[in-house]
């Protein structure tokens, strides 16, 4: 089964999302930019992209990829991430999210010990940028692809042949990946375990009233190194990233609720309507009430596709 994208994180900024199900826990879905926001967050899973349409601006805390139609990406687990359209580009994406005991079945085997954990917990292996030019990530795009359609058709032994192509994929990022560095607990690190702190606190406060002083305290910390942090990882100051993460929350309740275009915008920390509006219309490129519409019409004709491809 295909699933629309729609990341929702807790208070730490985790992917509140179960992927798949304790009995298969891998999950498809079609990410749709600019219309499906992807805002920096984190999961235990695994996860593959691959670009069928467009353009798109993948980053994690340390590596920033623009991706084009074919190309790909793996983000590996725990590591901060986010996906953007470049200039409101439309960019279509096939994601695969699965959770390591799809492949390994459970950490008391050979599988978890000799293959996942040593590449789940590689600090140099954050992800990869993945190209049809070289062999091996063909391969891995090849792959997506393969289990993308799986998904979709579902037939008799489906399952199978999806988890023999992550284990695929598994052996060929656990032979690729980059030699892992000493453990080191500095700058970056910590920059990491801050940056995760104050979004934490963002994520948390954002439907209040909120200053630079209120993060910077959040891991108890000055002003000034805060916006050190978030430029040095996220590449984005912390009230731009407070910004930016009100407006992703009003787009999410503008698609999924009935509220009121104004209790929106006061849930989500906006004061002034005016401003709200100014606002969305810069990111987004319309009015709420635009964007309301056009999802709503967007949903209806998903439906009516639905029901021409079931009834002809």
């Amino acid at each position: 089964m295909i699933l629309p994208c729609s990341v929702q994180t807790n208070l730490h900024g985790e992917e509140l999302r179960e992927h798949g199900t304790r009995l298969f826990p891998v999950a498809f879905y079609l990410d749709q930019l600019p219309r499906d926001e992807i805002p920096w967050h984190w999961h235990n899973e695994l996860e593959f992209g691959l670009v069928v349409e467009g353009s798109v601006i993948v980053e994690t805390a340390s590596e920033k990829y623009t991706l084009q139609k074919g190309e790909g990406f793996f983000v590996n687990s725990n590591v901060l991430h986010a996906a953007f359209s470049p200039e409101n580009v439309s960019c279509d994406i096939h994601s695969v999210v699965c959770h390591p005991r799809a492949v390994s079945g459970s950490t008391d085997n050979i599988v978890w010990q000799k293959y996942l954990k040593p590449l789940m917990e590689n600090q140099s292996c954050t992800g990869f940028y993945l190209t049809s030019k070289i062999d091996w990530q063909k391969r891995i795009l090849d792959a997506v692809s393969f289990m993308w359609q799986e998904a979709e058709q579902e037939t008799y032994g489906f399952e199978m042949k999806i988890r023999n192509e992550l284990s695929t994929i598994i052996l060929i990022l656990s032979k690729y990946q980059p030699v892992m560095k000493k453990k080191s607990y500095g700058k970056e690190q910590r920059d990491n375990v801050r940056i995760k702190e104050m979004l934490t606190y963002i994520q948390d406060n954002y439907n209040k009233e909120v200053t630079i002083e209120d993060i910077a305290s959040s891991c108890a910390i000055s002003t000034s190194e805060c916006i050190r942090c978030f430029r040095s990882t996220i590449n984005t100051t912390p009230i731009a990233y407070l910004k930016s993460y009100r407006l992703q929350q009003a787009a999410l309740k503008l698609q999924l609720t009935n509220d009121k275009i104004s209790s929106i915008a006061e849930s989500c920390g906006f004061q002034e309507m005016s401003y709200f509006s100014k606002s969305f219309r810069e990111t987004y490129g319309c009015t709420p009430s635009e964007y309301r519409i056009g999802n709503f019409n967007s949903k209806l004709s998903k439906k009516r596709s639905r029901m021409e491809e079931k009834y002809g």
